[in-house]
């Protein structure tokens, strides 16, 4: 009986709580009102979530989360592994149209790829994980520049010298901002024999429970395997799956459009 008391009791404290995911600030009248539990009780247990931490009374006498729950949530965001999140969604998005799946993420001002899901295509591009490239090169790198915030990429666009390596590498700062512009208005980002001639790849931005980027995820192959004819259902197919990938991290934000 008694374990079930302590049970029932912790059962009416989250109550409590999640009256807080709706309201920022309660009085004691309030949270009586709204959560429907006796006076004496609900005295007893917000005093006891205050002295835990897990709440606060400002000086008018109204309750709030208290910065304990901001603690919890930067250690499960640090400790969330994006690569075992995203694993599903990029195994359905290999699945589903038949090409390589990139996970790639900021390295100081190169992207890399921290995970990959190769295809059983008899042409087939040979990348591998941990695999960098600069940031102004590459669909995937694009992604993460685009929406990387603007003050760090303004530093980036001052200071980078846009070198050639492959032959559709942009090498001017005046169309690669103009990519990076499209990039965020349409939500992925395309490319065409930047960094090895004779292949593509298509990426979209991963948020995370903040709404800053955490990632992007790509398909990469063969460049004649990405004509305009399939192109548009190829952008529709990844744009979902991130945006999959990002509900899955907290992003509570909407789809980016078209």
């Amino acid at each position: 009986m008694q374990n079930k008391s302590k049970n029932k009791t912790v059962i009416k404290s989250m109550d409590l709580l999640n009256l807080f995911l709706h309201h920022t600030k309660l009085s004691m009248n309030d949270i009586i009102r709204l959560s429907g539990v006796p006076k004496s009780s609900a005295h007893r247990m917000i005093g006891s979530l205050v002295d835990m931490g897990f709440l606060t009374k400002d000086q008018d006498g109204l309750y709030s989360l208290g910065l304990l729950f901001l603690q919890f949530g930067n250690l499960v965001s640090e400790r969330l592994d994006i690569r075992h999140v995203a694993a599903a969604d990029m195994l359905r998005l290999r699945d589903s149209i038949g090409e390589a799946v990139h996970l790639a993420v900021r390295d100081g001002d190169f992207s890399m790829y921290i995970e990959k899901l190769d295809t059983d295509h008899p042409v087939r591009l040979f990348t591998k994980i941990g695999r960098k490239a600069p940031l102004y090169a590459g669909a995937s790198s694009r992604t993460l520049l685009a929406f990387m915030p603007e003050p760090e990429r303004e530093r980036y666009l001052s200071d980078v010298v846009l070198e050639k390596i492959g032959d559709g590498t942009i090498v001017s700062e005046t169309e690669l901002r103009e990519a990076l512009d499209v990039s965020r208005k349409a939500g992925y980002s395309f490319s065409r024999s930047e960094l090895e001639n004779y292949t593509a790849e298509l990426s979209a931005p991963i948020f995370d429970h903040a709404g800053r980027m955490a990632a992007g995820l790509s398909i990469a192959g063969p460049e004649v395997r990405f004509g305009e004819d399939r192109l548009p259902e190829l952008i529709r197919t990844v744009k979902q799956a991130a945006y999959d990938i990002s509900l899955k991290l907290g992003y509570a934000g909407p789809p980016i459009s078209p």
